[in-house]
């Protein structure tokens, strides 16, 4: 049996010997499962025999092999092999299985989502009022700071199920991944025997991106290598440019990407655990909850880039993240954030009474005069008769959707049809809906996601008012 130069760099390897004996003992050993071999003696011990199977190599690669016998007069007197590299199809397949999987807890997420996000508004506003009327430091501060933290991780939970929907659409800014990057190892590696070791090589490009989401994916994967290392250790993350083309047999469109790998020293994962890692739910940990890395895997997929793991049992884990690099600077914008009083008028429009009632609350408390309107015609009324008296509200609050009445998407239409100038925000627990990931684009100035604190509403007030 020879090979020729074809077969070589299909084996990926450098042959010498002719001779299959030979060939054994060397490079098909080494690449080509045991099954490889005993297929192939099987087929030649019935030369009239017809074969189709599939091949995984250990580098990734997967070919679909067909063998028939090879006649002259009708005789079999030879084989005619033919390999067909489906590496990218394979791949693709598999992105398909994971998004398929991803869906069913995304509407879970869609279902639960609003009404969740609105009773944590509620919750956080009143704890809000409270701690700014308990004494600092006190019995009671303490008890409601613990109470804001235990809100705070129930939104965290809520935003990694709504990561699933489309309503974890993420929404874009022009980002430095070295920033997110470090604020996560500096927040997750806080206080674990793990050193971090950041790197960047070559040249480093922005990203278009949620730096929320982002900084919550790699908080996912650090904390899990974290976890990888229980007797300590070093996580390195590296960050490049690398230019992806098909032949790099990634699900990605060719173009420039920036690529982080993060490689920790653990005890690796086993083979079989590895095709599963990314689905929902699966957890080789007794208090985990399975969401970590499948919802890292959203996001990613959410932004156009592609996450990918190697790892074996023993040798550590890596990592790999792909996002598509962009040409624009970063967005920098500076919010004084110990200035939170402010003066000025203010509309909340809110389907939920709690809301709009723990809105204005805060924001008498913060030196706002502020009124409520539970719908879109209701704001466009109270709008209209502010202006007639000469009080025109300086920022209108939109809640997106409203059942049974008007949203926010099309209130600020027709409030600014009223007054072009007006400075409006949209707000939603949840969406589906494009306007949160490009609200200038629906006429609307600022995006406030639910549930908000005292502290995220009063910044987006100042910016509106003091900095726009």
């Amino acid at each position: 049996m020879y090979l020729g130069a074809t077969w070589r760099a299909f084996l990926g390897g450098t042959l010498t010997a002719p001779l299959w004996g030979a060939l054994q003992s060397h490079v098909l050993w080494a690449w080509i499962s045991r099954q490889f071999t005993e297929k192939t003696k099987e087929i030649y011990a019935h030369p009239e025999s017809e074969s189709f199977d599939a091949l995984e190599f250990t580098d990734g690669r997967f070919f679909e092999r067909y063998s028939n016998a090879q006649r002259i007069e009708g005789r079999p007197v030879g084989r005619v092999w033919s390999f067909r590299d489906v590496t990218r199809q394979k791949k693709l397949e598999e992105e398909l299985l994971k998004a398929q999987k991803l869906e069913s807890i995304g509407v879970l997420a869609e279902g639960i989502a609003h009404d969740f996000n609105n009773i944590l508004t509620m919750i956080l506003g009143n704890i809000s009022l409270a701690k700014m009327t308990a004494e600092p430091g006190g019995k009671v501060c303490n008890w409601l700071n613990e109470a804001e933290k235990a809100s705070a991780r129930a939104k965290d939970l809520t935003q990694q199920l709504l990561t699933f929907s489309k309503g974890g659409v993420p929404i874009k800014k022009v980002i430095s991944l070295e920033h997110a990057i470090k604020y996560s190892m500096s927040f997750a590696l806080r206080g674990a025997n793990v050193k971090g070791d950041f790197r960047i090589t070559g040249g480093f490009r922005t990203v278009e991106a949620d730096e929320g989401q982002i900084i919550q994916a790699l908080n996912n994967l650090i904390i899990n290598a974290i976890q990888a290392m229980p007797d300590g250790g070093v996580l390195t993350i590296e960050v490049s440019t690398v230019v992806i083309e098909s032949r790099d047999n990634l699900p990605l469109i060719n173009g420039e990407y920036v690529k982080i790998t993060l490689a920790d020293q653990g005890a690796g994962i086993p083979a079989e655990n590895l095709l599963r890692i990314f689905d929902p739910y699966f957890t080789t940990k007794q208090k985990g909850s399975g969401l970590g890395l499948a919802v890292t895997y959203s996001i990613i997929k959410n932004h156009g880039g592609h996450i990918d793991v190697e790892s074996m049992a023993g040798s550590g884990t890596v990592f790999t993240i792909h996002m598509p690099a962009s040409e624009e600077p970063v967005e920098i914008t500076e919010i004084e954030e110990s200035r939170i009083a402010g003066k000025g008028r203010i509309l909340i429009m809110d389907d939920e009474e709690m809301v709009r009632e723990v809105g204005r609350e805060i924001l008498c408390h913060l030196g706002y005069d502020a009124e409520t309107a539970g719908d879109g015609a209701e704001a466009i009324e109270a709008s209209k008769n502010a202006k007639n008296a000469g009080k025109p509200f300086d920022v209108v609050i939109l809640d997106l959707t409203i059942p049974g009445g008007m949203g926010g998407k099309e209130a600020v239409k027709r409030l600014r049809e009223i007054d072009p100038s007006v400075k409006a925000i949209v707000s939603s627990g949840y969406s589906n809906d494009p306007v949160m990931a490009d609200f200038c684009a629906y006429g609307f100035n600022e995006v406030m996601i639910k549930p908000y604190n005292v502290t995220e509403l009063s910044l987006a007030l100042h910016k509106m008012i003091y900095c726009s």
